[in-house]
């Protein structure tokens, strides 16, 4: 016989056995179902401080970030907060906080947030921004936070809760 025949011949005896057989796929890895735990957005795997305003406490949850880290390295504090513009109180801190500022397009009511690298503010009422700030953290609950904080400058206390 010659190469070529041989080749032919080969091929075709290879080819006869696999018509004979049926692929048979793989069997799949069985599926488990893996089960998420969905928690509010800033809620999960936070940390809770108390934020005392007179004789009014609310509970706030304190963002993963490093602003939010370095505020609370510094508790407990008792700050003389100004007011400003009818809907948040500030003060400038001697220290500078490592910032990631972003325009959230919303202040909400009860937003602790930074301004620029030493100023923290807590908004009381909620108002549409072009400002940019780092989110530190939120008021759980702010119902009554307005009526708290008044309408001049106050003393708010935050502590570890």
């Amino acid at each position: 016989m010659n190469d070529t025949r041989r080749i032919a011949v080969f091929a075709i005896s290879m080819l006869a056995g696999y018509a004979g057989c049926e692929a048979t796929p793989p069997e799949p890895a069985p599926v488990t179902e893996a089960v998420a735990q969905v928690q509010p957005e800033n809620e999960s795997m936070s940390e809770k401080i108390k934020i005392t305003i007179g004789d009014q406490s609310f509970t706030a949850s304190l963002d993963h970030n490093p602003a939010a880290s370095k505020l609370r390295t510094m508790l407990p504090l008792k700050l003389r907060m100004s007011e400003l513009n009818g809907n948040e109180k500030y003060i400038h801190l001697s220290d500078r906080f490592p910032t990631d500022a972003s325009n959230p397009g919303t202040i909400r009511t009860g937003d602790l947030m930074l301004y620029g690298a030493d100023s923290l503010v807590l908004f009381y009422k909620t108002f549409p921004t072009t400002y940019s700030y780092t989110r530190i953290g939120r008021i759980n609950d702010p119902a009554g936070l307005a009526a708290a904080v008044g309408s001049g400058d106050v003393t708010v206390t935050f502590d570890s809760e």
